[in-house]
């Protein structure tokens, strides 16, 4: 791996861990949900917020401890990251309905798909799982479908 890509792939994960979202019970009172965007409000009760979580996960099925999931939303294009938990896991709560949102995940040279969470998808609390793998391996498994 070369040296400048060696140091992006720090400097991403420097910030994905600053900006990670951990677990939080919900906000009290009139407290800001620390799962929005910076300058976000959330929606009158829970009607106009949702959460995403899943996994992920590589081609033998093994849980990916340390990957990192990004979140962009496609109306300002803020990004969020998540290192995932030793079991695979991530979650991003406080999501508006009323934006599609981009997620993909990456770890070393693998990466997934990149799914989206569409304003369609009136889940409040939608499950996306992604599965890493060199670029070759997911062209080769498109084709076959």
């Amino acid at each position: 791996m070369n040296l400048r890509v060696l140091a992006f792939v720090f400097v991403l994960a420097a910030v994905a861990v600053s900006q990670q979202s951990n677990p939080v019970p919900p906000p009290k009172g009139g407290q800001r949900d620390p799962g929005l965007f910076k300058g976000e409000k959330p929606g009158k009760g829970d009607e106009n917020v949702r959460s995403v979580s899943g996994s992920v996960r590589l081609p033998n099925e093994d849980a990916v401890d340390g990957a990192i999931v990004q979140l962009k939303d496609t109306k300002s294009l803020k990004v969020r990251s998540f290192i995932t938990q030793t079991d695979g896991s991530y979650r991003f709560h406080g999501l508006s309905t009323n934006v599609d949102y981009e997620l993909s995940a990456r770890f070393k040279d693998l990466s997934s798909d990149i799914k989206t969470l569409s304003v369609y998808d009136s889940r409040k609390q939608a499950i996306l799982n992604f599965k890493v793998q060199t670029k070759q391996e997911r062209e080769k498994e498109k084709s076959e479908q």
